[in-house]
């Protein structure tokens, strides 16, 4: 069988005041740009587990309208997409129908909304995939009819043996980074976070040579990758984390992840993360206040505890010689209306090399999503197309969805202007040692 893997791609907002600033600030438009220039790393996993005999390729698509024609071509099609991007999603698996093509769903939008998908989709895969889909092809091969697949009914996914990522796909593309996964979940359990939700298993971490591994295949297609490391908190363990920079000293790569504040805590793994070429840690901040994060993270409440490390924190992770890229959400039910111009202050007194904000949304399946919906506070359920970090979906708890919304405009237009970009960027700089 002929069979694509296609990524529903490109960021979504509906806001169009937000849109218009987005298409004039600097800021907005590099983030932009990272975001939506990188590929799928789930698809390019299910490749590689795809059995022998089968022809595989992969595409993207950053709408149902935009489609390539090649994917028409094809006996199966596997989409991935996020939870904004599932109603294009659902055409194009109508598209797909009318073509006779037999369509397959997954990711976290799909297993948070299985019975939704299927009415779309001809199989919907819920959970983690690498052990579904081999099965899941044979039997399509031998004419299985319409069902939901369920991660949990296989064999778990075995994160020491994860085959290499069919990297040699995207060897005539454009991309300009690539993703390596070394970790999967995150201890934490914060109420907005649907990725916890999805995976629904513990923390686990792949062992460092098979890290090394994918990222030579990586540089086998590229000369000089940009790697991102598609965690979701990649230093929760600090000493396999020291560990990982070690082993990465010597592949000469620039590299990005995500993690938790408490990476300021090790001396030795910063100064190994300058070592390894660590370009930046994105760390989600989410307020400026410790008091706004109580009861976020529903385990030990570990925003709450840390919130008040913040600023000392961030200044000596880049006072060692990476860069933070700051994020907030806004929107939390302890922030009133001060809370944007905190949020600029905190950015430029630290000061931040980058700044992410978003609006808090309710993601389906996630803590938030049912708490909002049992007080009457989401403004549309069911509206997935406004679940793009952007748009405003809710009824804020200490100010108004207008506040909110004027407040993120406020706000966007102070922190990306390239003078004060330009201006954070250079006082970051001149305090690295």
């Amino acid at each position: 069988m002929k069979i694509a893997f296609l990524a529903m791609s490109g960021l979504r907002a509906h806001d169009p005041e937000l849109l218009q600033l987005g298409l004039t600030l600097p800021g907005v438009i590099e983030r932009g740009k990272v975001v939506t220039s990188m590929p799928s790393l789930g698809l390019l996993i299910l490749a590689a587990a795809t059995p022998v005999g089968h022809d595989v390729a992969y595409y993207e698509a950053e709408d149902a309208g935009r489609v390539p024609a090649e994917v028409f071509d094809c006996d199966v099609v596997a989409v991935s997409a996020l939870t904004a991007q599932a109603f294009e999603a659902y055409k194009v698996a109508g598209q797909l129908r009318s073509a006779r093509i037999i369509s397959v769903f997954g990711g976290l939008h799909a297993t948070v909304c299985p019975d939704e998908a299927a009415k779309h989709f001809d199989h919907v895969v819920v959970g983690e995939g690498e052990s579904v889909w081999p099965e899941l092809v044979r039997e399509i091969a031998a004419g299985a009819s319409q069902r939901i697949w369920r991660g949990s009914e296989f064999a778990p996914v075995d994160m020491q043996h994860l085959p290499v990522p069919r990297y040699d796909l995207l060897k005539d593309g454009n991309w300009n980074r690539f993703p390596v996964q070394t970790t999967r979940g995150c201890p934490w359990r914060c109420d907005f976070c649907a990725s916890s939700i999805m995976l629904g298993l513990p923390y686990r971490k792949r062992p460092v040579d098979q890290v090394i591994r994918d990222i030579r295949a990586v540089k086998s297609i590229r000369k000089r990758p940009f790697i991102e490391l598609a965690d979701d908190n990649t230093f929760v363990d600090l000493r396999w984390g020291r560990q990982l920079c070690e082993a990465l000293i010597d592949e000469g790569i620039h590299w990005f992840t995500e993690t938790d504040i408490s990476v300021a805590d090790d001396d030795e793994l910063l100064r190994l993360l300058r070592q390894a070429r660590c370009r930046q840690l994105l760390i989600g901040l989410e307020s400026t206040n410790a008091d706004h994060l109580a009861g976020i993270e529903l385990r030990t409440d570990f925003k709450r505890r840390r919130g008040s490390e913040y600023r000392d924190a961030v200044r000596k992770i880049q006072a060692a010689g990476v860069t933070v890229n700051g994020c907030f959400v806004l929107g939390l039910d302890h922030q009133g209306p001060e809370i944007f111009q905190q949020i600029l202050d905190f950015a430029n007194d630290v000061p931040l090399f980058e700044v992410q904000v978003t609006v808090m949304t309710p993601f389906p399946g996630t803590p938030l999503y049912q708490r909002l919906l049992d007080e009457d506070r989401i403004l549309e359920p069911g509206r997935w197309d406004l679940c793009t970090l952007f748009d405003v979906n809710f009824r804020p708890k200490n100010m108004s969805v207008e506040q909110l919304r004027r407040g993120m405009y406020w706000l966007v237009e102070r922190l990306y202007t390239r003078d004060n970009i330009d201006a954070r960027r250079l006082a970051v700089l001149k305090t690295m040692s």
